[in-house]
């Protein structure tokens, strides 16, 4: 199997995090306004939109091509924001748009879910290299992982269904992976406790 090729760290961050970020600049200035195109009005969200979908395929396709590998929660936004964005902007409804998170993090929750049924470890076999550890280790982490997916998922419906468009931008930018640090940090025992011993150890 070909070895990922390394790239720069701000490089990666950049075309990880770029599009997001500018999604959310243009919302923010343009959430006031409405756009004209073909004749047909779009709105500061709407038209963020349109500006986002492009920019995430193009850095998507630029990841792969400089390491020649995606992660599969890369590929399934990817989708996700294509066929969802796309939905948003084809029929001029942003609740499409905003429903993607919901959905994504309820596929891993069930793709989780699913491991942990068939006793497969799944999440080692995609996030091994990084953070080695042992079979029961990757049980535990699964299971926390399927439960925060879930979680997830139930917030970005609370939150799009009862806010304002500001506060879901600003939960999507910002809340969302700041709680997906926070999970990890809070898990910072576990990693340490089932880690695999290094060579030499």
């Amino acid at each position: 199997m070909t070895e990922p090729r390394k790239i720069k760290p701000w490089l990666k961050a950049t075309l990880e995090l770029g599009p997001l970020v500018l999604f959310f600049v243009v919302f923010m200035r343009m959430r006031e306004q409405t756009v004209t195109i073909a004749g047909t009005e779009y709105s500061g969200f709407i038209f963020a939109t349109l500006v986002f979908i492009p920019v995430l395929v193009a850095s998507t396709l630029a990841l792969w091509r400089l390491t020649g590998k995606l992660a599969p929660m890369q590929i399934a936004t990817l989708v996700l924001v294509v066929v969802f964005g796309g939905l948003s902007v084809w029929l001029n409804d942003p609740k499409f748009f905003k429903m993607k998170p919901t959905i994504i993090y309820l596929i891993f929750a069930g793709l989780l879910g699913a491991s942990l049924a068939l006793r497969r470890n799944w999440l080692g076999l995609v996030m091994a290299e990084a953070l080695p550890m042992s079979d029961a280790g990757w049980r535990i982490l699964t299971g926390r992982m399927a439960l925060l997916f879930l979680g997830l998922a139930v917030a970005n419906e609370f939150v799009w269904r009862n806010m304002s468009e500001t506060a879901w931008v600003n939960f999507k930018t910002f809340g969302l992976p700041l709680l997906m640090v926070g999970f990890f940090i809070l898990n910072a025992k576990l990693f340490e406790r089932h880690a695999l011993p290094k060579d030499g150890e």
